[in-house]
């Protein structure tokens, strides 16, 4: 047989929020495949978010071999599914800025009405787009090459001298360095400045270097990929050409001139005059070189005289009046009038009696014209029908004859008065134009920072000109003059990085704001090619060149490009050459800025200055920022290999198998090029030390990002290269050297920083990606190493700045606990930086030369080795400009099969024998129920400085550690505890070994060893690390045990959202073997807990109604049919006065006083016999009787006559329907203070009672409350004890829904043959059928609780009118002790809905639905109590003791606060009653969609409660309630019952 070859398949996993945005934060989607294959990214979404509703998931991700078009999008169909997450997988082929949106119908708002609205009329929605970066995939001799890999080196190539002979000796010596990429300035035609960056032709290579053009790009391109193992990138320069380039002599429309960019013509008026100024100051008596601030002021003088004065700039604000006027009396005298619809608010008199500043206002609003941009002088005008209208409104219709002379001094009058805030704006932009100039000269004339550039004349003008204007001798005949101005380049302070600085806009030219470079013509590409169809043409030829030739791009002023202009150029240049590495300098002013262009551009890096460092700290600081994640980092990347959610292997083609490693999009920051220095920065000599050449260099070489440095930098240059003006030669001691040998010499340092690179090369191809920065004083030591082998190099840099002698600089030791170093090197550059050897290398007149320099070993270090550290000094001669360098390993990591795959293998095996019971221990267990199983020994672990956690088992940790490890928060107690000892992992051995001992646990075992044995693994690595191994053999085990748990529930679980999956773990949660709530008095078998923590042990833990409400999702929901049937056989076996208890107390004390308990049992009998494999037989098995059947004698559970009868279930179900037949009445056992303390003496008496004018149940009093709202008072102090909150006596809404669906189902039963029992006596002897009494209170139900919504229609219902509070709701009780109790708006009408709907009228229980939508209906739980209600008190205290008698000792437990259970009743009553109104499948989604936005908070909390679950309740609002039990069983159950009606339903 041939064997398989298996191949992995990355997929990410990208989740979408309801909205369709990305569920990351930030949304930055930042992809780095690890290999050449495709990755695949797998969307996945809710199968009912909002975004399903005729929704589409749109991307642009060309399919393979398809090409990439930024505009054509493939539409995926979101096919809804309430009871899926939907997933979308997308195979990724190339590297790029990929993009998507959703398309999809609003969701209406909730309505007791259907809006008839057809899905054509549907208005669609669209997200905005969302970006996904693909990295490229760089690859060098044949190998892979991450971007963190890269070492780059800048070159100026007009210096490089001769090709190719000087060229190679260069590229030697920059390959020989350890350098892996080179950056070119452009190398194409320089126009007439000679800077790199000012191009005369984009399409034509320098004749200086490359004579032969193409050929010798090609041929140096393939040299030095095969002959230096470099790759190359160059600059692309987008913004501008040169002014001299002569294509602009045809195609003035490239740039922004005054045909094209009409607005820019007062900007130009004023810098012509400005010229004309400058060049007559002599003769105008001004001086020309400027000596003091003096000199500057009078020819600030002069400008306004000269300049402002002269050219009248005031009329490109104002509207010429007189003009107006005319135009105006023409208008009028023609009949030509407007008045604007709406403009006189039906009222022409108001005009007609207003001031002239209104009449002014007026004619602002409806009639100015040319306000859109500045432009010719006069632009601005008003409309003189407009104008002509308000004539008429003055002074009347034109009639042959008028005061012409008075309507003109009216409108005259009118429109001076508009002309005001023109001539106000004029007035602000002067001032702002004059200071502007006053700064810009002073700068460059006076300051002692500037340029000083001496007398002003024809060659050095008083300004920069901000305008090019082209020879027209040079030009054809048919451009007129306003083509040849075209505006410079420049760049403004603190501008808008989106905003067209030439545009219309914008008036930063003419306010002289500009920055201006003179040799470069601004290009104007307008919104599309349609706009500027020659440039758009030229400049993607441009880039389709270089992509032909160049690994990568950095774009030149990347902040000044119009964004869709970069992102065509990229796209083109992409489609040459797919893995474009691209760079780019951004000087955005906002990181949120950056964002916009690296998303939309897909930008591999961003190009980060050290040398932008003033100090130590600061450099400390962006070392910190490039150097990685930190030591001792949480694994973040869960990889699951074919696991949870993931397609298992498939057999693919020739024998291939691929399985699929997923990964979760996660927060990246975005990448950078970290540069020791680039071609814009002044080098150390200048802004430092020279001898900081060295250190800044290393550090940054320790960083894991790219990284890079400039020509001249290792040379030690003693200056920044002005790359205009300088003519002189690169020269470098590593282009002289045959080859460059590791280590000291002179002339630089070459030597030590082809170690670097070397070092940072296979730190990036490695993924030594964790990082420990320390800065002292002036030192700052690195430390980088892999995350899993955790070998490493360790960095200690002196820094050089001014004022730090040559002193050591006292440094303490280093300790590196558990790790051991091999020393590599120490080495300290010495620089002769004196001011004669500056002038002695500035004066060769050829070639650019470094300061003098060699650097020297250094003998100054010591290391000593010991058993469990090693320890580094730092000796006296270590001065400024020194590094030492050192490579570190951990014997403790070094474990044969790697130690991260040890300690996250196996564990899938050993939990795979664990059954249900052994998950609640080893997932779970609250400090109760530790305590309860140990003999008050154990109980869960204390974080010094945190706290308890919530469970002993592992979901205690991974309730930490999940959002440790997202933050990777590793100053976290948790953290610190487990640096400071191990006493967690003996903790969590420590559990599992001792409970394992017993029998009904001894299936723990293997886990527990497992777990031994893992820690044992990691006990002897160094405590740092101790975090990140602990979380991840608690993930590995956490992981596994909740899979495991998965798998042994039933096929909707397993297949069902992560949601649905959450609140079927709660079922593990709250079961287990509790040694003081057993089920039974002498059996020890699990049970349901209430809640957590407060209902955990002994009598609190199990009562009849949570257990019955909680059951059908907890149990029957999850395929936990066993478990169910022994709650109901226990429950079963203590049936009394026809009711079962409502504290089970395992059988001893039962306690008889919830008359809604056996009603919710039954209906889980009923809902065991539907979901249960053969769940009728239910109904005829035996259990034995706590009590006597139809006796209700008290006897203690160790009584003769305790189980001494049995009775089949369906005898139990006919006990309790004939003893409520019958009519109950009695009083507690025990009665008094040992069973109830605040009870008062009335409130022991239970009756209860069948009403047969209308079968309906009552019973209860007000002095004990029956139903699940049993809150007695308790305070003394308020009066309260002994007075129920909510005593709900009468007939409770949800006890009558329970009792017909029982009647139902038995009826049905009996119909057909599978129950023995036609119906029960009444109390008289007569005999009724289920079938009748259901039909009695069927035909009652609505006449009872209805409300209507018009008062017209009380008569036909039992309504007392002046009672009633709100309308179209459904009574919460009938017939209460107190009448108006009766008409409170509570959510338990919806659990009567769910079970029983055909009581209801469906419009009239959709418009009590919506009501309560909107009066009930909090962010994750149902009010429980109408907040217009005047007892409505929705903030619960249980310990609030005051004098209010409503709240005191939390007596309003149930009159507002927002408990979470009725939430799912309430949402299956909204999809039962809103599908039954749906007629096609858009209305059922619909329906299923309302439900899901309704689920958002319970989601949020489940997904962030330490309690892994829903809490009891919540304050007003949702907001938290620190009394409320922090996970139920009932909140989690009755929303899995949700999920098992939804699947039932279907959408179809």
């Amino acid at each position: 047989m041939i064997p398989r070859i298996l191949t992995s398949n990355e997929v990410y996993i990208l989740p979408l929020k309801d909205n369709g945005a990305p569920d990351v934060p930030g949304e930055y989607i930042y992809l780095a495949p690890r290999s050449n294959d495709p990755i695949t990214i797998r969307f996945t979404i809710e199968g009912t978010s909002s975004i399903c509703r005729q929704g589409s998931l749109w991307v642009n991700i060309p399919d393979r071999g398809s090409e990439f078009r930024r505009d054509q999008f493939r539409e995926y169909r979101l096919n809804p599914d309430f009871n899926r997450t939907i997933e979308i997988s997308i195979p990724v082929y190339e590297a790029g800025a990929f993009a998507f949106y959703t398309t999809y119908a609003e969701l209406p708002e909730l309505s007791s009405t259907l809006n008839p609205t057809s899905p054509t009329q549907v208005r669609s929605e669209r997200t905005p787009l969302y970006y996904i970066d693909v990295a490229p995939r760089l690859s060098l001799d044949g190998r892979p090459l991450p971007l963190p890999a890269l070492s780059i080196f800048s070159v100026i190539s007009k210096f490089m001298g001769k090709y190719p002979t000087d060229w190679e000796r260069h590229l030697q010596g920059i390959s020989g360095r350890g350098y892996n990429m080179i950056h070119f300035t452009p190398l194409q035609v320089r126009g007439a400045s000679n800077s790199p960056y000012s191009l005369y032709d984009q399409l034509g290579w320098d004749p200086d270097c490359f004579p032969q053009g193409e050929k010798d790009v090609q041929h140096m391109v393939d040299s030095l990929e095969h002959n230096h193992s470099l790759l190359s990138l160059t600059d692309i320069v987008l913004n501008h050409t040169a002014n001299n380039s002569r294509w602009l002599l045809e195609h003035p429309e490239a740039g922004y001139n005054l045909t094209t960019a009409p607005w820019l013509e007062p900007a130009y008026v004023l810098d012509t005059q400005l010229l004309v100024f400058g060049s007559r100051l002599e003769e105008l008596g001004y001086p020309r070189e400027l000596q003091s601030t003096d000199d500057l002021i009078k020819v600030m003088d002069g400008i306004k005289k000269h300049v402002v004065s002269e050219i009248r700039l005031w009329e490109y604000y104002a509207l010429d009046v007189d003009r107006d006027v005319d135009a105006a009396l023409g208008s009028w005298s023609a009949g030509k009038l407007s008045l604007p619809v709406g403009s006189l608010n039906g009222d022409p008199e108001k005009i007609r009696g207003a001031s002239v500043k209104d009449q002014a206002a007026y004619l602002i609003q409806n009639a100015l014209i040319g306000n859109d941009r500045l432009g010719e002088r006069f632009r601005r005008r008003v409309d003189p029908q407009v104008s002509a209208g308000l004539i008429s409104l003055l002074f009347g219709k034109y009639r042959g004859e008028a005061d012409e002379a008075a309507i003109r001094s009216k409108l005259v009058q009118i429109l001076d008065v508009v002309n005001v805030p023109f001539y106000e704006e004029y007035d602000k932009e002067m001032g702002e134009i004059l200071q502007q100039l006053f700064n810009r000269i002073k700068y460059v004339r006076l300051d002692d920072h500037g340029p000083k550039l001496g007398p002003i004349g024809q060659n050095n003008p008083l300004i920069e000109t901000y305008f090019t204007r082209l020879n027209k001798s040079e030009t054809s005949d048919n451009l007129k003059p306003e083509d040849l101005v075209l505006v410079n380049n420049g760049w403004v302070w603190a501008g808008n990085a989106l905003v067209d600085n030439a545009g219309p806009q914008s008036r930063v030219y003419l306010r002289r704001e500009v920055i201006v470079w003179g040799d470069c013509v601004k290009l104007r590409y307008g919104t599309g090619p349609q706009d500027s169809p020659w440039l758009w043409e030229h400049m993607t030829s441009y880039a389709r060149m270089l992509a032909k030739y160049f690994a990568g791009f950095r774009i030149d002023n990347c902040h000044s490009t119009p964004l869709h202009v970069a992102e065509h150029i990229l796209d083109e240049a992409r489609r040459v050459r797919p893995n474009l590495y691209v760079v780019a300098e951004l000087f955005t002013g906002s990181e949120e800025m950056d964002y916009v262009f690296v998303k939309r551009l897909g930008l591999s890096s961003l190009i980060r200055e050290a040398m932008q460092a003033w100090s130590t700290a600061e450099l400390s600081r962006l070392v910190h920022r490039h150097g990685g994640r930190p030591i001792g980092s949480f694994e973040v990347d869960e990889i699951s290999k074919g696991g949870l959610g993931s397609v298992p292997p498939s057999p693919g083609l020739n024998g291939h198998s691929t399985r699929e490693v997923l990964r979760r999009v996660k927060p990246v920051p975005v990448q950078a090029l970290f540069m020791d220095c680039t071609h814009d920065n002044e080098v150390p000599a200048q802004k430092r030390d020279a001898r900081d050449t060295l250190p800044n260099a290393a550090l940054v070489c320790m960083c894991a990002s790219a990284t890079g440095s400039v020509m001249g930098y290792d040379e030690i240059y003693p200056k920044l290269v002005d790359l205009v003006n300088e003519t002189r030669l690169y020269t470098s001691e590593s282009s002289s050297a045959k080859e460059v040998t590791i280590g000291g010499g002179k002339g630089g340092i070459g030597g030590v920083k082809k170690l670097l690179n070397q070092i940072h090369t296979i730190m990036g191809k490695d993924g030594y990606d964790e990082t420990h920065i320390h800065h002292e004083d002036q030192y700052i030591t690195v430390h980088r190493v892999h995350p899993e082998s955790r070998k490493g190099y360790f960095l200690i840099a002196h820094t050089a700045y001014p004022g730090y002698g040559n002193g050591n600089g006292a440094f303490s030791a280093v300790h590196l606990g558990g790790t051991k170093a091999r020393h590599l090197g120490s080495w300290m550059l010495e620089v002769n930086a004196s001011e004669e050897a500056k002038r002695e290398v500035e004066s060769d007149k050829k070639y650019l030369r470094g300061l003098p320099s060699r650097v020297v070993d250094v003998p100054g270090i010591r290391l000593e080795v010991k058993s469990d550290e090693t320890v580094i000094t730092v000796r006296d001669k270590f001065p400024p400009g020194s590094i030492a360098l050192f490579e570190t390993w951990i014997p403790a990591a070094e474990h044969s099969s790697g130690l991260d795959t040890y300690v996250t293998s196996g564990a899938k095996e050993v939990m795979a024998e664990l059954d249900l019971i052994d998950l609640n221990f080893l997932l779970y267990r609250c400090d109760a129920e530790e305590r309860d199983g140990s003999s008050g020994r154990d109980g869960t672990y204390d974080i010094p400085g945190y706290g308890k956690i919530v469970y002993a088992g592992l979901q205690g940790w991974w309730s930490l550690l999940k959002d440790i490890i997202r933050d990777n928060n590793l100053a976290h107690p948790l953290c610190q505890n487990l640096r400071d000892g191990q006493w967690a992992l003996d903790y969590t051995v420590g559990r599992l070994e001792r409970i394992s001992q017993q029998p009904e646990f001894a299936g723990l075992a293997k886990a527990a060893a497992w777990l031994k044995e893992r820690f044992d693994a990691i006990r002897s690595i160094p405590n740092f690390l101790l975090p990140r191994y602990f979380a991840l053999v608690v993930r590995t085990a956490y992981k596994a045990a909740w899979e495991r748990g998965l798998e042994l529930m039933n096929d909707k679980v397993q297949s069902g959202q992560w949601f649905l999956q959450s609140l079927a773990m709660v079922s593990i949660q709250m079961t287990g073997l509790v040694k003081s709530a057993s089920l039974w008095p002498k059996k020890f078998v699990p049970s349901l807990a209430a809640g957590l923590p407060h209902f955990a042990v002994e009598w609190a833990r199990c009562w009849g109604r949570d257990v019955f409400i909680s059951l059908r999702g907890l149990y029957l929901g999850t395929g936990r049919f066993d478990e169910a049937a022994e709650h109901i056989f226990a429950f079963a076996s203590v049936l009394k006065h026809g009711m079962i208890p409502n504290l089970l107390s395992s059988g001893n004390l039962p306690r008889y006083n919830s008359r809604d308990s056996v009603w919710f049992f039954l209906q889980c009998i009923q809902d065991y016999t539907r979901y249960a494999p053969d769940g009728l037989s239910l109904l005829t098995r035996k259990v034995k009787r706590r009590f006597l059947p139809y006796d209700d004698t008290w006897f203690e559970s160790d009584d003769s006559r305790a189980y001494s009868t049995e009775s089949i279930i369906q005898d139990i179900v006919q006990e309790a329907m004939q003893r409520h037949a019958s009519g109950l009445k009695f009083r507690e056992a025990n009665a008094g203070p040992s069973i109830d303390s605040q009870m008062r003496d009335e409130g022991f008496n239970i009756e209860v009672n069948v009403d047969w004018s209308n079968g309906i149940i009552f019973g209860g009093n007000q002095f004990n409350c029956g139903t699940w709202m049993d809150k007695m008072g308790e305070s003394e102090r308020a009066g309260s004890k002994g007075i129920p909150g909510t005593p709900r006596d009468g007939a409770a809404i949800e006890i009558t829904g329970l009792l017909y669906s029982t009647l139902k189902w038995l009826a049905k039963l009996n119909a057909e043959g599978k129950y023995p029992y036609k119906g029960v006596t009444k109390a008289d002897g007569s005999e009724i059928t289920f079938s009748a009494w259901a039909d009695l209170v069927k035909s009652n139900f609505e006449y009872c609780y209805y409300v209507p919504v018009d008062k017209s229609e009380d008569d036909q219902y039992s309504v007392n009118s002046s009672i009633v509070n709100r309308r179209g709701i459904y009574k919460d009780l009938y017939r209460s002790g107190k009448e108006y109790e009766d008409y409170q708006l509570r959510p338990n009408f919806a659990i009567a809905m769910t079970v029983a709907p055909d009581l209801f009228n469906p419009e009239h229980a959709m418009g009590a639905l919506v009501l309560a939508d909107k009066a009930l209906r909090g962010p994750t739980g149902m009010a429980t109590l109408d907040p217009i209600d005047l007892n409505y008190r929705p903030y619960y205290i249980n310990s609030e003791d005051s004098a209010d008698f409503s709240t005191s000792k939390g007596r309003n437990y149930h009159q507002g606060p927002e408990w979470l259970w009725p939430t799912g009743f309430f949402l299956r009553a909204l999809l039962k009653f809103d599908l039954l109104r749906r007629e096609n499948q858009e209305g059922r989604v619909e329906a299923f969609q309302q439900v899901t936005r309704r689920l958002g908070g319970c989601k949020e909390m489940i997904k962030e409660s330490p309690w892994a679950g829903l809490t009891e309740l919540t304050q007003k609002n949702g907001q938290y309630c620190d009394d409320s039990s922090p996970t139920q069983a009932w909140s989690a159950g009755c929303l899995i019952d949700l999920y098992m009606d939804a699947a039932e339903y279907g959408m179809e």
